[in-house]
């Protein structure tokens, strides 16, 4: 078999073939990135440091990324630090204890002079269910994002007695 040398030339050709259409098809049907517009709107998407007790949630989308960081959990109240790359003109939270009943938007206030940093302080969430809504305005282009409050609490194994 191996002496053939249409099936030695085949086995050279074939993986460069199919290295070439892996790239081509990605160049072909992969979206290309384009300018957040002024006005529009855009998803962020929580990255999965906020699907646990990390103590930090990320949401981003293309090189716009905001961190918001529980600063202090008690029984009542958390506060929350969101930390931007960009400066914002705006934000606004909110925490849904149970689907379907949402309290009103809170105001962030700024923490910084470059309006990078925003804290707000927010009732302690009540159930694994609650999710944060956020929504923030940089450039005239607002960015919003949904994701589980179960960040809020920082928790680890050394933690866990």
């Amino acid at each position: 078999m191996f002496k053939n040398k249409h099936i030695i030339a085949a086995m050279l050709i074939a993986p460069i073939l199919a290295i070439i259409a892996y790239f081509g098809v990605d160049l072909a049907v992969s979206e290309k990135p384009h300018v957040a517009k002024e006005g529009a709107t855009y998803k962020l998407a929580a990255d999965s440091n906020c699907r646990y007790t990390s103590g930090l949630c990320t949401l981003e989308n293309g090189d716009f990324e905001v961190k918001l960081r529980s600063e202090r959990l008690t029984d009542n109240e958390v506060v929350l630090k969101l930390t931007s790359a960009f400066p914002l003109e705006g934000a606004k939270i909110n925490l849904v204890q149970k689907e379907g009943l949402s309290a009103e938007p809170v105001d962030m206030a700024q923490n910084s002079e470059d309006n990078k940093e925003w804290m707000v302080s927010l009732p302690a969430p009540t159930t694994e269910e609650s999710k944060i809504h956020l929504v923030v305005k940089s450039d005239g282009t607002f960015y919003y994002a949904e994701a589980p409050a179960l960040f809020v609490e920082y928790k680890t194994l050394f933690t866990d007695q």
